[in-house]
């Protein structure tokens, strides 16, 4: 009988976030495959948790997916865990999971902490409907060439950035989509330094030079022409 591959979702950053079930497929599964080994190994001693880790990564996964999908095959179960979050949202996993599905081996979900959702609910916006653009290219050219594209979107828009580029992305987001649009930056998510802040973009991006902001962020822009 073949085995299953759990997608496990694990805390962005307190891990009083990880859930109950997280908790059970960790423990009972045969190992467990991680982006890097020392996130994971982290994780999984603060739980008490002792499993055999494979990598697999961006640099890795056309590499070790084959092995991986073979230990299924033979009845071995997985789960897949991120260094943070819901594995597989911007991050490696898709390879092995495409593998899985075109072997009939069954791909669960294992629901949990993620950025995207905390972002949105407390932002403050009419979230009914938005547009997820997640991470802008790291060339600053490119980047400006994304936003110029989006700001044709007549909605909500999620961007995400590394923590040392907030500045230069608030800077650009006022260049292009002028400094008077309302945005929430959804700082440090999760952790006990948590906050957001709300308001223009020029005064956000004030606020990130002022308190030299460099954490993990989510930042949300509304672009709705009537809002």
């Amino acid at each position: 009988m073949k085995g299953k591959l759990y997608l496990v979702a694990t805390p962005i950053g307190n891990y009083e976030d990880i859930t109950l079930r997280a908790l059970n497929i960790l423990k009972s599964v045969d190992f467990i495959i991680c982006e890097e080994f020392k996130e994971a190994r982290r994780l999984l001693s603060h739980f008490q948790i002792n499993k055999e880790l494979f990598s697999l990564n961006e640099h890795n996964e056309k590499d070790n997916a084959d092995e991986i999908l073979f230990k299924i095959i033979e009845g071995k179960s997985a789960a897949i865990i991120s260094d943070c979050g819901t594995p597989l949202f911007s991050d490696p996993g898709h390879l092995l999971v495409g593998l899985c599905i075109s072997q009939n081996i069954d791909v669960v979900p294992v629901p949990g902490a993620n950025s995207l959702l905390p972002a949105l609910t407390a932002s403050g916006f009419d979230i009914e409907k938005f547009y997820y653009y997640g991470w802008l290219s790291p060339k600053k050219d490119v980047r400006k060439q994304q936003l110029i594209k989006l700001k044709s979107i007549n909605e909500v828009i999620i961007l995400m950035d590394t923590p040392y580029r907030l500045k230069s992305l608030l800077e650009d987001v006022v260049k292009i989509f002028g400094k008077n649009i309302p945005i929430v930056l959804g700082y440090q998510l999760t952790m006990h330094n948590e906050k957001f802040f709300r308001g223009y973009a020029f005064e956000i991006l004030k606020i990130a030079e002022e308190k030299k902001l460099k954490g993990e962020f989510v930042l949300l822009l509304n672009n709705r022409k009537n809002f």
